[in-house]
C-alpha cells in the first residue's frame, strides 16, 4: 500500500470519527433547521423519572363524555359525524379558524337531531376559549401538526382528557412535554392512530398474541401515498372540506424538514404486535432519504404560471423516499418507509415476521403459517376464528358508519367506551410520543449521513413491566352504536 493511500485512509477514518463525535450537520440547511437538529441531541439525552405511570391507568368513569372538537376540515368534520353515532357522547363545542367550517359541522349536528354546539372561530388563539369551558371532558384535536402539542398540553392543564390526530408531536421536546403533562395531570393523552384499528391489523395483532407466528422478530410499516396534488393545491376559504391543506401547512412541512415525517400509520400496528413500551422498547435508529426528484420541479412548474407558489422557490424539499431502521432492546428490528411525492400505489406495507409465520397486507392481504401463503378460503377461516372481540362487536356497524372503511369509527367507539367504563386507553401518551418521535430522530440521522441515534425511553423504564392493552373486551364493550335521524340504513 502506498504512503498516499495509507494517509488517505487514516485521514478518512479520523474525519468520520470526528463527525460521529460532534454530530455535525450539513452546511446547506438554514440556521433554524440546524438549531432544531442540535436541540434533538439534548432532548434525546434527557433523563426522565416517571412521576406517574399512564400505561394501564384507568381514569374515573365518565357515563357522558362531553366533547369539544378543534379543527373542522376533512378529518375534524368526519369525527363530528362519527361521534354522533356513539352512545354517551355530547358534542358541546366546535372550533375552527373559518366560520364556514364551524357552520358545516353545526349543520351536521342539526341534520341528525343533535343540539347546536357552542362555536369558536376567527383567530389563532380562539381554541383556548373552547378548552377553558368548564363543561368539557375531552378535547378532540384535528388541526395542522404545529398546533397538536400546544393544544393537547393546554387541554390537560385545564383538566381535560385529550385525543389528537397524528403526529401528536413534531419535536422531541414536544414529546417530553406531553409525557410530563399527562403524568402530572393524570389526564389521558391519546394519539388518534386509526390504522391500529383496521381489520387486518387487528387480526394480525390477535393472531400474534395467540402465538400463531411464533416469536415476532421483525416488522415493517410505511406511509406510501402520492399527496402531490393535495400538497400543492390552493385552499378555498369558502369550503369546509376541499381536499386542500389550510394555509398550505403540509407543503411547508415537506419544504423545511427531511426525514420520515409521517411514520405512525405504518408504525403503530407493528409496535403493538412487538409490544413496544409493554415488554420491549426501541433502542436506536438510522435513517436515509433519497434526493427530491419531484417537489422542486413541481414548484418550478407551478410558480411559472402562478406567483402564489413563488414562496417555495428556494425550498429544500424532503427526499422522495425515506427508509428508517429501528433496533429494539430485545434484538428485534422495524423498518418504516415514507414517500408522499412519487406516483405509486398506496401502501402501508404492514409486514410482521415471526419464527413460524408472517403476514403482509399490500398489495393484498396474505398470511403464511410456515413456508407457504394460505389460500383465500383459509384466510377467510382465520378472519372468522381470530378477529378479536372488538371487531365482532362493532366491525359491521363500523363499515356502515364509515371512516377509512370503518377503522376510524372502531377507534372512536373504543376510546369513548374506555372513557365511559373507566378503562385504560389502548394508546397512551408514551405511544404517541414515541411513534411521533421517529420524525425528528430520522431528520437528525438523515442530516448526519445516516448515523444512528438513540431513541428516548418515554416510559422512564416502566416498559419492562407494562402489560399489553386488551382487544378482546374482557371488560367494557358496553357502549351502544346509535340509530340517528336522517340515517338511511339501519345501524
Amino acid at each position: 500500500m502506498t504512503t498516499n493511500r495509507r494517509n488517505f485512509l487514516k485521514n478518512a477514518t479520523l474525519a468520520g470519527a470526528g463527525v460521529m463525535a460532534s454530530g455535525l450537520v450539513p452546511k446547506n440547511i438554514s440556521e433554524q433547521q440546524k438549531t432544531n437538529l442540535d436541540n434533538i441531541i439534548t432532548s434525546v439525552k434527557k433523563s426522565h423519572t416517571q412521576k406517574f405511570n399512564m400505561s394501564g391507568y384507568a381514569a374515573p368513569a365518565l357515563p357522558k363524555v362531553r366533547v369539544g372538537v378543534i379543527g373542522l376540515g376533512d378529518r375534524g368534520s368526519g369525527a363530528v359525524q362519527r361521534l354522533c353515532y356513539i352512545e354517551g357522547v355530547e358534542i358541546m363545542a366546535l372550533c375552527d379558524l373559518r366560520k364556514v367550517a364551524v357552520d358545516g359541522s353545526q349543520k351536521d349536528l342539526k341534520d341528525v337531531g343533535r343540539p347546536v354546539a357552542k362555536e369558536f372561530f376567527g383567530d389563532n388563539n380562539v381554541w383556548k376559549k373552547l378548552i377553558e369551558l368548564p363543561d368539557l371532558d375531552l378535547i378532540y384535536i384535528c388541526t395542522p401538526w404545529i398546533w397538536h402539542t400546544p393544544m393537547a398540553v393546554y387541554a390537560m392543564e385545564n383538566g381535560k382528557h385529550t385525543t389528537c390526530e397524528v403526529p401528536i408531536a413534531r419535536t422531541i421536546d414536544e414529546a417530553w412535554q406531553l409525557v410530563e403533562t399527562s403524568e402530572r395531570t393524570k389526564k389521558h393523552c391519546m394519539m388518534l392512530e386509526n390504522c391500529c384499528y383496521d381489520f387486518f391489523e387487528l387480526l394480525t395483532l390477535n393472531m400474534a398474541r395467540q402465538g400463531m407466528f411464533g416469536d415476532i422478530i421483525h416488522g415493517e410499516g410505511a406511509y406510501i401515498h402520492n399527496l402531490m396534488g393535495y400538497n400543492f393545491k390552493k385552499p378555498l376559504d369558502d369550503k369546509q372540506t376541499d381536499g386542500a391543506y389550510t394555509g398550505m401547512w403540509r407543503l411547508k412541512e415537506n419544504a423545511t424538514r427531511n426525514g420520515n415525517l409521517y411514520p405512525t400509520h405504518g408504525l403503530g400496528p407493528v409496535c403493538q404486535v412487538l409490544n413496544i413500551n409493554r415488554g420491549d422498547k426501541m433502542e436506536y435508529l438510522s435513517s436515509m432519504s433519497t434526493y427530491d426528484f419531484t417537489m422542486a420541479p413541481k414548484e418550478k412548474e407551478l410558480s411559472s404560471k402562478d406567483p402564489f407558489y413563488a414562496e417555495w422557490k428556494d425550498s429544500k424539499f424532503r427526499g422522495n423516499m425515506n427508509t428508517t431502521i429501528v433496533k429494539t432492546a430485545l434484538g428485534k428490528t422495524i423498518m418504516i418507509q415514507h414517500d408522499v411525492s412519487s406516483e405509486q400505489p398506496y401502501s402501508r406495507i404492514h409486514l410482521v415476521k415471526g419464527t413460524k409465520g408472517m403476514v403482509r397486507k399490500y398489495p393484498k392481504e396474505m398470511i403464511a403459517l410456515g413456508e407457504s401463503w394460505v389460500s383465500d378460503d383459509k384466510l377467510k377461516e382465520l378472519y372468522e376464528k381470530y378477529s378479536p372481540e372488538i371487531v365482532k362487536r362493532v366491525g359491521e356497524m363500523a363499515k356502515k358508519v364509515g371512516g377509512h372503511g370503518g377503522m376510524d369509527f372502531i377507534m372512536d367507539w373504543r376510546m369513548i367506551d374506555c372513557l365511559r367504563n373507566g378503562l385504560p386507553l389502548d394508546q397512551n401518551v408514551y405511544d404517541g410520543a414515541l411513534w411521533s418521535s421517529i420524525a425528528p430522530l430520522s431528520e437528525w440521522s438523515v442530516a448526519n449521513r445516516s448515523q444512528s441515534i438513540d431513541v428516548p425511553d418515554f416510559t422512564g423504564g416502566s416498559w419492562k413491566t407494562n402489560v399489553p392493552h386488551g382487544i378482546n373486551l374482557e371488560t367494557g364493550g358496553t357502549t351502544k352504536v346509535l340509530q340517528i335521524a336522517g340515517n338511511k340504513e339501519e345501524i
